[in-house]
């Protein structure tokens, strides 16, 4: 079966590639890029063209760090129906965090995920493996055994590792193994109890506040331990103007070190908590636009490598009641792209280029994955995007089981409208066909 994908402005950061050319699919690979392809179908009784005029074409986006809450808490969500909320965001690869119950912290879960994977993902689902056991921060989980049964990483996230002699040990095994830690930086003692950022909104807002400090000094300690042991270590969802300032210092000194952002921590403020609404409630929390410009000048500099949507659905019940019981967490897998392309490339904050690597070949590069790229060879993972789409953000036509958006009642612009996963068309014209 052959693809041929005409026309587009082709822009894949991992080969400097950016002008109009033509896409040809063979058996699931990218075959070539080039002008004038159609002549490669010539007497071929089973091709798809499509033809790209006038959008862009891209490898295929990666979120780095989702939740799909499976198993163990499949009415949030569960792996097909956040793999169809990933095709309609534009993502061919997600990589799955391991707060499930049973935690993913063994062969046995983790091969549960891979097998529905298989059976019900439209998308590549990635594993993370937890660092400790339970990830309750005592004991080492089995880290070999997890990189044998397939993780592309480990992490506690929404669950630090407290203990700095356990995370050094944890450090040097997985050095071994070539395999990067991935820290939610927080300081529990120091969050508390708190529900929002500490400062001025939390304060007349009568609501508990969770400083930059429980943040930072988490990112500092972990830098450090990064440096000691030399492991890959990959920080998670950076929200204030001190962790970027301690990532570009820690670059600076040559420390394998890389970092992500939210599309929530660079367009939203703790301002927009004013009104009680619970779809603003995330861990870590919304910042000051101080913070909001320093994580935009750090994904400028290339201090914060990837952009990641720490996709994290809840029932609508849990989410309906007062501010301080509602949990942590917000959807993004849907709606990240367009808040991208609104807010930072549209803006004039990155240019396409640089946005589209900290979604492609950045988090490939950073899990060690063979994705994240256009070139020959490679698996036909491909997003197409409609710079001129705009489409109003409205949960009821979300494909996740999570509609808890913060960002609903926006007005995106530039939306993907086919997905392709190995050179399978997987979504057509903002719909799913599978």
């Amino acid at each position: 079966m052959k693809l041929l994908i005409k026309g587009g402005l082709v822009i894949d950061p991992s080969q400097g590639i950016n002008e109009i050319l033509d896409v040809l699919v063979e058996e699931g690979k990218i075959k070539v890029l080039g002008t004038d392809l159609e002549k490669e179908l010539s007497g071929v009784s089973e091709a798809e063209v499509i033809d790209a005029t006038g959008k862009l074409v891209t490898p295929g986006l990666i979120d780095m760090h989702v939740h799909l809450r499976d198993p163990g808490f499949e009415y949030k969500e569960d792996i097909e129906s956040g793999s169809k909320a990933a095709a309609m965001g534009g993502f061919t690869s997600v990589a799955c965090m391991p707060n499930t119950s049973p935690v993913a912290d063994n062969q046995t879960v983790i091969e549960f995920i891979k097998s529905k994977a298989r059976a019900k993902a439209i998308v590549n689902i990635y594993p993370i493996g937890a660092i400790t056991k339970g990830s309750e921060g005592k004991e080492l989980a089995e880290i070999g055994d997890l990189k044998e049964a397939g993780v592309v990483a480990i992490s506690d996230d929404g669950r630090p590792v407290l203990s700095s002699d356990l995370m050094r040990k944890a450090m040097e095994y997985t050095k071994m193994f070539d395999m990067p830690i991935i820290s939610h930086c927080e300081d529990k003692e120091l969050a508390g109890d708190g529900v929002m950022n500490e400062g001025y909104m939390s304060t007349i807002l009568g609501l508990s506040g969770i400083p930059n400090a429980s943040e930072e000094v988490m990112v500092a300690r972990d830098v450090i331990l990064a440096e000691l042991t030399g492991c890959p270590f990959h920080i998670a969802h950076v929200s204030t103007a001190g962790s970027v300032r301690i990532i570009r210092e820690a670059k600076a000194r040559g420390v394998k070190v890389t970092a992500e952002v939210t599309p929530h921590h660079f367009t939203l403020t703790d301002e927009i908590v004013k009104d009680y609404a619970t779809n603003t409630k995330v861990n870590p929390p919304l910042r000051t636009k101080e913070d909001v410009a320093a994580i935009i000048a750090g994904l400028k500099d290339d201090t914060i490598d990837v952009i990641a949507t720490d996709h994290a659905p809840h029932a609508l019940e849990e989410k309906d009641v007062e501010y301080n019981y509602a949990p942590f967490g917000m959807v993004g897998l849907e709606t990240s792209l367009g808040v991208v392309m609104t807010h930072l490339v549209a803006e004039g904050h990155l240019t396409l280029e640089q946005a589209l690597r900290k979604m492609t070949s950045n988090p490939a590069k950073v899990l060690g994955l063979a994705k994240g790229s256009l070139e020959a060879g490679k698996d036909a993972d491909i997003t197409i995007i409609d710079p001129e789409l705009t489409e109003k953000v409205d949960p009821a036509n979300f494909k996740s089981k999570g509609k808890n958006s913060p960002f609903i009642g926006w007005n995106l612009k530039g939306l993907p409208i086919t997905t392709i996963v190995a050179g399978k068309v997987v979504m057509r014209d903002r719909k799913l066909i599978y």
